[in-house]
This record gives structure tokens, sequence and C-alpha cells, in this order.
């Protein structure tokens, strides 16, 4: 190769995970024309939280919200995931309206080679390249800032941190890319709450409802009224009160060990060998497994599964560049406030 192709974590994770979604999304380049709500939530609470320990200005991150969803009188989802996002920054800014810890950088890029662990030689035919969500130095120590928004945190869910590939990854180039010494990683996990608005009866509910009271009742009467929807003043209302509960949010530190490192460049010099591999004899393979991972489908999986793949692709995918995660990264390393 005459270039090296550029890698990211999100590339060696979907490799990992199964080699034909990756032939899809980084070879081919197709992604599906809708957009998966959870994903997009997500990225927008990463926005917010960017915002909010960049500037510390709650009216612009509403405002960022509030443009993130112009739609939302008339579009149900948008209405939902509004409010959703506006109650769980306002009730983080209010938990953390101070921080022990000091901000070095935030959404900051960084490029590096991959490394033989055997023999110290660079890859000639991969380079990697990710962003982090921040940096920050407490008590003398340097730590990476990774967002998460999770349905609920138990213990499940806090047991599987110290697997999580990608931060170590992570953390790891930022040590050899900026010279930062990463002792560890600050998980700042935001609870989504299930909370839904109240919408009411028709009126056709209510008249339904009522006769069953009537039937019910010894005296012919009822002083049933209809349900009417609930105001979005009044959902705002429970859901402050919801985001103001403990364990909503929560931070959990982790240390990183250099045995970890370790492991880690072997593994990551392993999967480019069986990218190589993969390529060379043009077959990634599909790994059914990891079909119906997290209880939904895989992105691919109406290719996978159809008798027609290439009209399915035609009318539900889109070609696009790889690794958009890469995008509006702060690439200036100079500017870093140590």
């Amino acid at each position: 190769m005459s270039n090296p192709m550029v890698t990211t974590y999100s590339l060696w994770s979907q490799f990992r995970n199964c080699r034909k979604g990756c032939d899809y999304r980084y070879l081919q380049g197709l992604v599906p024309i809708s957009k998966d709500a959870n994903l997009s939530f997500g990225a927008l609470i990463h926005e917010c939280l960017e915002l909010w320990h960049r500037e510390r200005d709650l009216a612009k991150v509403l405002d960022h919200i509030d443009r993130a969803y112009p739609n939302r009188v008339q579009d149900e989802e948008q209405k939902k995931n509004r409010h959703l996002a506006t109650a769980m920054m306002t009730g983080y800014a209010a938990c953390f309206a101070e921080e022990k810890f000091h901000v070095i950088a935030l959404e900051k890029g960084f490029k590096g080679r991959i490394i033989n662990p055997s023999t110290g030689v660079s890859s000639r035919s991969f380079t990697i390249a990710g962003k982090v969500d921040g940096i920050v130095h407490l008590e003398g120590e340097y730590f990476l800032l990774e967002h998460k928004t999770a349905s609920q945190i138990d213990s499940g869910y806090l047991e599987r941190l110290w697997t999580d590939f990608q931060i170590i990854l992570y953390a790891w180039y930022v040590r050899e890319t900026m010279g930062i010494p990463i002792a560890g990683i600050i998980y700042n996990i935001l609870v989504k709450a299930k909370l839904q608005q109240g919408k009411g009866e028709t009126e056709a509910e209510f008249e339904e409802r009522k006769a069953e009271l009537l039937a019910k009742s010894k005296t012919g009467k009822t002083s049933a009224q209809r349900k009417l929807p609930e105001s979005d003043a009044d959902f705002q209302t429970r859901l402050a009160v919801k985001y103001a509960e403990p364990g909503i949010f929560q931070r959990e530190m982790l240390y990183i060990s250099r045995d970890r490192y370790a492991v880690l460049q072997a593994e990551l010099w392993e999967l480019t060998q069986a990218f190589l591999e993969a390529r060379r004899r043009g077959h990634f393979y599909q790994n059914t497994a990891f079909c119906f991972h997290f209880n939904r489908p895989c992105a691919y999986y109406p290719i996978c599964s159809a008798d027609n793949p290439a009209n399915v692709i035609e009318n539900h995918y889109q070609v696009t560049a790889p690794h958009e995660e890469l995008k509006n990264t702060d690439d200036n390393s100079n500017e870093l406030a140590f």
C-alpha cells in the first residue's frame, strides 16, 4: 500500500465483532439511511457535555438542544428527546456545578502508529486515529474523561467497564502521541430516565372508563373526569425530580496497569494481521452470534438476511466516508493547558 489505511477504534471493534460488518462499513462505506435514535441521542448528549465543560453556560447548552430538535412541536420523537435531553443536562449542571478536576482538553484528537510489539517496527499498512471526550487533571494525575449514557446503572454495568477496549486504546495513544501520562479513566455516566409524558385520554377512552366505573357504582353515579394530556411544564417538573435523585449521575474511576497496555498492543497488532489476511483472501466472514447484540439487529442484518441484498443496499443504505467520529476534532496538541 502506498499510503497506510487510517483506522479507528470503531473499525477494529467492528472487525472483532463481525468481519462482514466491518467490510460493509469501512471498505464499502455503507451506512443505513435511517439513523438509530439511540445513537443520535447519545451523540447530542456528548455535544452538550463538551459545551458544558468548555463554557459552563447552561443557557447555551439548552439552546443547542432546542436547535437539535427544530420540529419538536409536530414530531413526537423529537419532542420526547428534547424533553429528556433538557432535563438530563439541567440536572447534570446542578449536580456538577463545581468540579474537582481541571479540564486539560476536550474532544481531543490523536493520530499514531500501530507497532509490532515483538519488533518495535511500525505497520506499513495501518495507522490509527481517534478522539477522546476529555483529558482532566485531578490530584496530581491525568485521567481520560469518558462520557456514557445508560438505560440503567447496576453492578453488571459497572463491572463491565474494565473490559472497555476503546478507552485503554485511547489512554495508550494519548500517552504516546501527546506525552501525557494517563493514570486512568473517569467514567461520567448519565442515566436515561424512562418517564413518559402523559398523553391523557381520548373521548372514547374516557367514555369506556366512565361506563366501567358506573357499572361498579352502587349509586349509579361517578365523579370521574377525562384525563387531560400532561403539560410540558408538568412533565419537566417530574423529570427534574427524577434527575435530582442520587445515582442518576455517576462517576467511576478506574486505574490502568502497564500490563493492560501490553495486552492492548499485542491484540491490536494481531487484529491488523487478521485484517490483512481477510482482505488478501477477499473474505470477511459473518459472526451470526452478533446479529442481535444489545437486543436489536445489527445495522447490516437487513443485508445479510436478504434474498436480494443488492436491492436492500440500493433502497436502505448510502455510501459515506468512514470515521465520522473524527469530525470536529481538536487536533492542535500545542493548545493543551497543562
